[in-house]
């Protein structure tokens, strides 16, 4: 069904899906406006709470079920790298009263890895649009 490596992925990519997904989930539950408030609280431009929402969510969901897996950690890396260097930075690795920009770091990781390589193993974008490049066993 798929070598060790494409496991491996379908490993990361439906983590990260799923670490997005509730991610999305709870800043649609917060209230979009709320996060679009606090966005231009840290003087970035509040739309892009609307965006971001939207990218965890909808993003989230692409990568469990393998639609897009590239575009989206394209992305995701960027909404890290923006927490990261417009959140979390001044907090430091570990954070001292809050997370620091640690599990960005690690999250960041995982969507470079998934943009290198893809992952194809029960991907729906195979059954979609079909695949350029087989999955070979090992």
């Amino acid at each position: 069904m798929g070598s060790r490596y494409e496991w491996s992925l379908l490993i990361l990519r439906v983590v990260l899906g799923i670490t997005f997904l509730i991610h999305g989930v709870a800043k649609f539950q917060m209230g979009l406006g709320n996060v679009a408030g606090w966005f231009e609280s840290i003087g970035i431009l509040g739309f892009l709470g609307y965006v971001v929402a939207f990218i965890e969510l909808f993003g989230g969901i692409a990568l469990i079920f393998g639609i897009g897996t590239r575009v989206v950690s394209v992305l995701i890396a960027l909404v890290l790298l923006g927490a990261i260097f417009k959140a979390k930075l001044s907090l430091g690795f570990m954070g001292s009263e809050a997370a620091g920009y640690e599990l960005d770091v690690a999250l960041l990781s995982i969507a470079g890895v998934l943009l290198i390589s893809g992952s194809q193993l029960f991907a729906l974008d195979k059954k979609l649009f079909g695949s350029a490049k087989e999955i070979k066993s090992n």
